[in-house]
This record gives structure tokens, C-alpha cells and sequence, in this order.
């Protein structure tokens, strides 16, 4: 093999890594907001936290390509299965009971915030 095709074989190899650890965050990350969303009270959704770090960390130093491709799928699979029906949203968030409660005013409109500061000359 010459240099050339082993450094392509490497980078493509570096990529692959890339991209699985990038899917792998994203996963522990929607998981983990997803288990609060599921916890009722706070000593709860650390106890779940806690046994859901320890499924993502049992797998942590698996090395072949395919086997982590696959735990990444079945993973998704998972969390799209028991995914929460109703989440939390922030209420000033898109989605949210606040979001665009106080549209902006029309053009010409001028709003002045003197909070008690008015000149009263």
C-alpha cells in the first residue's frame, strides 16, 4: 500500500471516528434532557442520570467500526421509542406557552422607557 492510500485509509478512518463521536453526544445529550423530562422530582432524575452515564460509559472502549454504528443505531431506536410524549419547554422558547406572547410594536410606533424619569418642566 503506498503512503498516499494509507493516509487516505486514515483519514477516512479518522472521519468515521468523527462522526460516531458526534452522534454519540447528540444521543446522550437528548437522552439525558429526555430523562428530565420523565423525572418527577430532582433526587429521581439524578438516580437516572446516573444509570444512563453508566450504559453510555459500559461501551466506552469498544473499538470496531461496525459495533459502534450499530449501538449508535439500536441506541436512536431506543430513545425514539420511549422518547416523552409531552416534554418540557422553556415557555419563552419556540413551542413554548410565552413565545411571541408580546410581539414586536408596528414600524412608526416609538417606545420610550423613562421609568419615572419624565421631564416634568
Amino acid at each position: 500500500m503506498s503512503a498516499a492510500a494509507a493516509a487516505a485509509t486514515t483519514a477516512g478512518y479518522l472521519a468515521r471516528r468523527a462522526a460516531q463521536k458526534q452522534r454519540v453526544r447528540i444521543l446522550y445529550r437528548r437522552a439525558l434532557k429526555d430523562t428530565l423530562n420523565w423525572a418527577v422530582h430532582r433526587h429521581l432524575f439524578y438516580q437516572d442520570a446516573s444509570d444512563l452515564r453508566e450504559r453510555f460509559e459500559v461501551n466506552k472502549n469498544v473499538e470496531s467500526l461496525d459495533a459502534i454504528d450499530r449501538m449508535i443505531a439500536e441506541g436512536e431506536a431506543t430513545y425514539n421509542k420511549w422518547r416523552h410524549p409531552d416534554p418540557y419547554i422553556v415557555p419563552w422558547a419556540p413551542g413554548g406557552s410565552k413565545f411571541t406572547r408580546n410581539p414586536t410594536p408596528p414600524e412608526g410606533i416609538e417606545i420610550i422607557y423613562d421609568y419615572g424619569r419624565e421631564d416634568n418642566d
